[in-house]
């Protein structure tokens, strides 16, 4: 009897640039927890600063290497200016006015306001981490968060394959407008990474064209 090769000999190859530290353990986090279905192959890649985002983006876009390639961002406070440059030159790149609508995750006014949704439904204000801290403190036992390496490891922690479930929940309630305090559109990006479905692959990249 011969061996039948893997329905998926090579996996979807989808590369995440994250802004800096927290975007990236925790989505580290989330494929370690292996809640993503299998056939995609998620790279991570640390900009170490929100404005290292579009070279860093345009470098993986240009090698050719990944099927689709995202980036993770918080839209910080208004008149998110930083933000609204990153959208503004992913756009230019392409030459086409939507494109960061099809490959910038977000968070409204912060990360934290997606890594908190797995213990609560409240709502995060402000991006300052002094503010957030009692928060954080309540649902993690992390005291003082400043958003330290070995803080964010000790958040990490805390994040489990069951309360993703009601992260995903209470994410896909919030708001998809990126102007809006307490917005997200990662509750779009999960139902995607979670499917067998391959259309949205080529659908994202047709709108990049």
């Amino acid at each position: 009897m011969t061996n039948k090769l893997p329905k998926f000999i090579d996996k979807h190859k989808i590369c995440i640039i994250c802004e800096g530290n927290e975007e990236y353990e925790y989505l580290n986090r989330l494929k370690a927890l292996k809640v993503w279905n299998e056939q995609y192959d998620i790279s991570l890649v640390n900009a170490g600063g929100n404005g290292n985002i579009p070279a860093r983006y345009q470098d993986r876009y240009q090698n050719g290497t990944y099927e689709l390639v995202l980036v993770f961002c918080d839209t910080e406070k208004k008149p998110h200016e930083q933000y609204v440059d990153i959208k503004r030159k992913i756009n230019e790149f392409h030459g086409v006015d939507s494109a960061a609508d099809e490959v910038v995750i977000f968070a409204n006014p912060c990360t934290m306001q997606i890594i908190i949704k797995h213990w609560t439904d409240e709502n995060i204000k402000s991006p300052a981490k002094k503010v957030n801290a009692p928060l954080i403190e309540k649902y993690t036992g992390v005291e003082n968060y400043k958003g330290r390496t070995d803080q964010i490891k000790r958040v990490m922690e805390c994040v489990t394959a069951e309360n993703y479930a009601d992260m995903c929940r209470r994410v896909s309630e919030l708001d998809s407008d990126d102007s809006i305090g307490g917005s997200s559109n990662f509750g779009r990006f999960i139902i995607l990474f979670e499917n067998n479905i391959l259309g949205w692959l080529e659908r994202i990249n047709s709108q990049l064209e």
